[in-house]
């Protein structure tokens, strides 16, 4: 472990991270705290999704504009059910594509807080498919927020030292899996209408109405 600014960073092995580490993670997240983590495309940025104050920072600490959703992990279709209505559409889509890149748009369960939806009662859920990012929900038993880890508008990053450099007195620890491959966000489907509609193409390619 080492220091840089406030944040420790943790190395881990991205393909098998030890369970000490993610327990050290995830006792952060229960304390109110910012985790980074590597994905499968960019590293994000971890807070407890059902804490109100530890999204409140997230949001202060990426200047996200409160009218933005939160993407949302869980480890689960179980997990999922805890914080959204899942129809009998979503749960064939989960089957099908998680884990995996695409996130689906669910009507959130009343607990959630409003900052996490930006007040639409909607929320978005995947399960990851690292083993880093799926792990800390594991370890956390509950879901976590998974922005990328960046200033809104700037490049998400790719190493930990991209994420130290926007925000090495921000956050409290990082999880070092080393170099993320980049390329393309999640694919966002809105199951909560009839047909589902696609609000954006990503790494999931799913056909359009035209297609």
């Amino acid at each position: 472990m080492r220091h840089v600014g406030r944040a420790r960073v943790i190395a881990v092995d991205p393909g098998a991270p030890t369970r000490a580490a993610l327990r050290a993670a995830a006792d952060i997240l229960r304390a109110g705290g910012v985790v980074a983590f590597p994905t499968e495309t960019f590293y994000g940025l971890a807070v407890a999704a059902l804490d109100p104050a530890s999204v409140k920072r997230l949001f202060a600490l990426k200047g996200r504009p409160e009218s933005k959703p939160l993407l949302v992990l869980v480890d689960s279709v179980t997990m999922a059910e805890t914080v959204a209505h899942v129809s009998q559409a979503a749960l064939a889509l989960m089957a099908r594509y998680w884990p995996g890149a695409l996130t689906l748009v669910l009507s959130a369960r009343p607990h959630v807080p409003a900052d996490v939806t930006a007040g639409t009662g909607t929320l978005g859920l995947r399960v990851s498919p690292h083993p880093v990012a799926r792990g800390l929900v594991e370890a956390l038993g509950e879901p976590a927020t998974a922005p990328s880890a960046n200033p809104t508008g700037l490049e998400p990053p790719t190493t930990a030292e991209g994420v130290l450099a926007y925000f090495s007195d921000g956050i409290d620890l990082v999880l070092d899996g080393g170099p993320t491959p980049g390329g393309e966000p999640s694919t966002v489907l809105d199951v909560t209408v009839d047909p589902p509609r696609i609000i954006r193409q990503g790494a999931v390619r799913l056909p359009t109405p035209t297609e």
